[in-house]
């Protein structure tokens, strides 16, 4: 088992944040996938919540975000498509993870672990949003409706999966920018380059994939993590002979 400890946010009030720490708690402590992280308790110790959970081997896909360490297609395929099903499941849940990025999936090639880890963010049907009213996540990874202060949905999560994808295969993100001002106004306004311009020998099935994650308006974007998932799949499979 492992523990998490994580600092609360008490500017809206400790006891408001006390109780929003273990309702998000409670919500991931109800997944139950073999590609989630298990949560086994949550609770608050004054201004700290604390999280146990299942102990995973292996690190996270944040080391595979650089150019000399980039995952083969097929290998990234199969674990994101892993991802994706996991992300499936908590969406049938009505659950948001709203922190979809690299840090937050473990892996561990001896055993061939995929963890999707971190749902301290997520929601089930609510409209919450912090004392300052910005939607909590990782904004590189944010989609543009939630950058603007709009309620999270699941096609939110499947853009921050296009991030993803994006960067573990080329080694950068689709946007990047000096300043926050800059990024939030790439992510509003430009599309991402193709992934074929960044990364050398992206499969057309992987580059349609991807573009349509990043589409600005949600309806463009696939039905759901299991369009996604099923995607993936068919990559991560060996070419017939």
């Amino acid at each position: 088992m492992a523990l998490k400890i994580v600092p609360l946010d008490a500017s809206g009030g400790l006891a408001e944040a006390q109780q929003a720490f273990v309702a998000s708690g409670l919500v991931a402590q109800h997944l139950h996938h073999p590609d989630i992280v298990a949560v086994h308790a949550v609770g608050t110790e004054g201004a700290t919540g604390w999280i146990a959970m299942e102990a995973v081997p292996g690190g996270d896909l944040a080391r595979y975000a650089e150019r000399a360490r980039l995952l083969p297609e097929p290998v990234l395929a199969r674990v994101v498509a892993r991802v994706a099903r996991a992300l499936a499941h908590a969406h049938r849940q009505g659950v948001v993870h709203r922190d979809i990025k690299p840090a937050n999936v473990l892996v561990d090639w001896g055993t061939d672990t995929v963890k999707l880890v971190d749902f301290g963010l997520a929601r089930s049907g609510d409209t919450a949003q912090t004392g300052t009213g910005i939607v909590p996540g990782t904004p590189a990874y944010m989609a543009p409706e939630q950058l603007a202060g709009n309620l999270p949905t699941a096609r939110s999560d499947l853009y921050a999966l296009g991030v993803l994808l994006f960067q573990l295969r080329s080694g950068r993100l689709p946007h990047e920018a000096a300043t926050m001002g800059a990024l939030l106004k790439q992510v509003a306004t430009q599309a991402a380059p193709p992934l074929s311009a960044v990364a050398t020998g992206v499969s057309p099935a992987l580059e349609r994939l991807v573009q349509r994650l990043l589409a600005k308006r949600p309806a463009e974007r696939p039905a759901d993590a299991e369009e996604v998932a099923a995607v993936l799949r068919a990559l991560a499979l060996p070419a017939a002979p």
